[in-house]
């Protein structure tokens, strides 16, 4: 699994009190699971709760949340796409320390890919695809309808 590395990785980065408190980051998968169909081949995909745990934070948990936000736009969007995954997909839990400081735990519900295939020897593969992503360059509201005999036709401006 590589995404709470990745994730890990993404906030150490972003959130500057952890840039100096590396070890107030803790990550754990609960409720794992493995799917796979049984298809032409045994990709599959894993299935898990990721908590994430934040011990004496001082920081703001704006800090915190908009890294995460970032970071599920690119490798969970659904979390943030879908209404009803949205709706109780990121979770929270804090606790109110002393020194303006809190515990603070999220939880993810995540999913990943597996493929597996064959190469060109017969020797068995494996790849963590990432996940779909919007393609900006189609969304770009400059595009210019231009209606023709057989139907529209869409001119991108060079």
């Amino acid at each position: 699994m590589n995404k709470p590395d990745s994730l890990r990785t993404h906030l150490l980065a972003t959130i500057a009190e952890l840039k100096h408190n590396p070890d107030r980051l803790l990550i754990f998968i609960d409720n794992g699971k493995v799917r796979c169909t049984a298809a032409a081949s045994l990709s599959f995909e894993y299935s898990f709760d990721l908590q994430i745990i934040l011990t004496d934070f001082a920081g703001h948990p704006d800090s915190v949340m908009l890294p995460l936000l970032g970071w599920l736009s690119v490798h969970q969007s659904e979390l943030l796409e879908n209404l009803s995954k949205s709706a109780d997909g990121i979770r929270f839990e804090a606790d109110i320390l002393d020194n303006s400081k809190v515990d603070m735990s999220l939880t993810l519900p995540l999913t990943e890919r597996v493929v597996v295939g064959k190469d060109e020897e017969g020797n068995i593969t494996i790849r963590h695809p990432g996940e779909p992503q919007q393609v900006a360059a189609f969304l770009d509201p400059d595009w210019i309808p231009v209606t023709c005999a057989n139907g529209t036709e869409w001119v991108v401006p060079q």
